[in-house]
This record gives structure tokens, C-alpha cells and sequence, in this order.
């Protein structure tokens, strides 16, 4: 991390950049938060471990209207978002100065508590330099030890890869963490009884509380406007109304991305309910894959989504009821 700093602090200094876009220290060690930071005193807040899970992505919507360059740290799997916003042309590629920085793995503090891990005081072993395999946790009962790999984010046990798809610079190296089947669970629940399918969502989704952080961290949900929060419909409350509204808001959002989500797993990762949203959304791209050919949005800057180009050899709309 401190090469990262380092770095950040030229950068800020001989005037390449205006601003780091990073993360600091949270009110808690392992509750990083997005930060901007504009001078090098503001630095010392600066944190880069295990547990900066956030992708940064979507914050350069608002940072490509400033003045100057910002300087924009990028794990490899944010990057598929960032390409995808350059795609839809809500960012600015020339506003950002991209710096790639190495990735070992996210870690989920809720997987450490369900371990049996309470009162925490402080983790180490989540550094981006540390090479352990093991994190050591004080809490107020005494130290305890998980293996990093059982702590870790779903998304980052079905990472996409640890190489970035655009960067100016690479700061850090970064190790595979993929050992399960990205698709795995959608296959298990695709093999459910229409009404088992029917119950598993209804149990997940009616955990629901529309505090929108799903809606608010995603970066393909990049829209200045969004429906959910129009007076005319009503569907600007936080709260469901009945089980229709509880479906519809979290249905509609996963087809709003559909094509489009770069499969970060942010969604998931915010939810104060732990609901799966990602299911949603990698369903879509499944199904996308078996339909029009292996896809992976925000691979690059340019190519068409399948879902946005015809072709010739596009899947007709009959196959979905022959699946049925």
C-alpha cells in the first residue's frame, strides 16, 4: 500500500492529477469507506486492504465534470464496470488516470462473524503486501485465526480473472482466488419445481427494505432519473406495500441491467439483508451466453452488447417457451 501512496502523492504533486479516488479508514478496521482525497495531508486516511471490496467505478460519473484529472485506484474486477460506463458514454476517459492495483481476494465480514467471531477489535493479515493465508482476529475475548479463503466474497471465489481490462498503471500483484463454478448456484436453482423457484425468491426478496443500496452502489444503474423514485407512481417509498411491489422493484432492476452488468456482485455485497441479488443478474447472463454466445460485459470499450446488436443468428423468441 504505501508504493500505492506513494505514488498517488507524486502524482497529486506534480499536478498529473487533482484529486485520489480511493478508499479511507472507516469508523471500524474493517469498514473502509470511497473516499476523494485532494492533497497529500489528506493522504494519511488513505487505506488499501482485504476488505476495500467497494468498486470505485461508478463514482467517476460524478468526478469526469470536475476539473483536472482524477486519479482512480481500479481492482482487476472493477475494471469490466469501468469499460462499461466508458461504453454508455458516462464517463470520461480522459478525466481518469487509472491505476490498477493487485487483488488477493475481498474479504466479508459477516462470513468472519458467522464463524463465531464476535466482539473485534482489530484484524491483520488483510494487507495487500501480506502473503498470509491466515487472518488473526482480536476481539475482546481473545485472538482468534480464520483462513483468509473462507472469509472471502462470493464474487471473488467465481472471480472473473486478476488481469485488468484498462489501466495507465499496474501498482501490486494480485493471486487467483477462483475455485467454484460461476454458475453453480443458478444451475441448482434452475433444476428447482417452478414453485420451489417461486418460494426461494419469495422468502429471499421478502427480506427486502427498499433502502435502494442495491440500486444506489450498481454501476450499470446509471440512469439521472430513476422510475423507483417518481411521485407519479408511488414507487418512491422505502417501504413494499404488499408482495407485488416487493417483486417488481428488484425484477424490473435486473432487467434494467440485463446485458450490461459487468457481474462485480456489489449489489449483494451492500444489501443490510443479505439477500443474493447477484442471482438475478447472473442469470440473465447465462442465459445471454447460451442464447447469443459467450459474453462478458465491460470486457472492452467498443463491442456491441448482445442485447443491444441483431444478427442473423439471433436466438428466436420461441425458444424460451421450447425451454419451458
Amino acid at each position: 500500500m504505501q508504493e500505492l501512496m506513494n505514488r498517488a502523492k507524486e502524482l497529486l504533486a506534480d499536478g498529473t492529477v487533482a484529486r485520489v479516488l480511493g478508499w479511507k479508514a472507516g469508523d471500524l478496521s474493517y469498514n473502509p469507506e470511497p473516499a476523494f482525497f485532494e492533497t497529500e495531508e489528506s493522504l494519511k486516511d488513505f487505506v488499501y486492504n482485504g476488505f476495500c471490496g467497494a468498486n470505485l467505478s461508478k463514482y467517476m460519473i460524478a468526478a469526469s465534470k470536475f476539473e483536472g484529472k482524477t486519479l482512480i485506484c481500479l481492482k482487476p474486477c472493477d475494471t469490466y464496470s469501468f469499460n462499461q460506463l466508458i461504453k454508455e458514454h458516462r464517463v470520461d476517459r480522459e478525466k481518469a488516470y487509472i491505476i490498477g492495483v493487485g487483488c488477493k481476494g475481498k474479504l466479508d465480514i459477516e462470513k468472519i462473524r458467522q464463524q463465531g467471531i464476535k466482539g473485534i477489535e482489530s484484524i491483520s493479515g488483510a494487507e495487500i503486501e501480506d502473503e498470509a493465508e491466515t487472518l488473526t482476529i482480536q476481539t475482546i475475548y481473545g485472538e482468534k485465526t480464520c483462513a483468509y479463503k473462507d472469509v472471502m466474497l462470493e464474487r471473488c471465489h467465481v472471480c472473473k480473472g486478476k488481469e485488468h481490462m484498462i489501466y495507465d498503471e499496474l501498482i501490486g500483484e494480485s493471486k487467483d482466488t477462483k475455485d467454484a463454478d460461476r454458475f453453480a448456484e443458478i444451475e441448482n436453482i434452475e433444476a428447482m419445481s417452478p414453485e420451489e423457484k417461486f418460494a426461494f425468491f419469495q422468502k429471499e426478496l421478502s427480506k427486502c427494505i427498499r433502502c435502494n443500496a442495491c440500486r444506489n452502489v450498481c454501476p450499470a444503474c446509471s440512469c439521472r432519473k430513476c422510475v423507483f423514485d417518481s411521485d407519479k407512481f408511488d414507487s418512491s417509498q422505502k417501504a413494499n406495500v404488499d408482495s407485488f411491489e416487493e417483486k417488481m422493484f428488484h425484477v424490473i432492476r435486473a432487467f434494467h441491467v440485463a446485458g450490461r452488468c459487468t457481474d462485480c456482485g456489489e449489489c449483494s455485497r451492500v444489501c443490510p439483508q443479505g439477500i443474493p441479488l447477484h442471482l438475478f443478474n447472473r442469470k440473465f447472463i447465462k442465459d445471454i451466453n447460451e442464447f447469443y454466445g459467450e459474453y462478458q460485459a465491460g470486457e472492452d470499450t467498443d463491442s456491441k452488447g448482445p442485447l443491444t446488436n441483431f444478427d442473423f443468428e439471433d436466438v428466436e423468441p420461441g425458444i424460451v417457451a421450447e425451454r419451458g
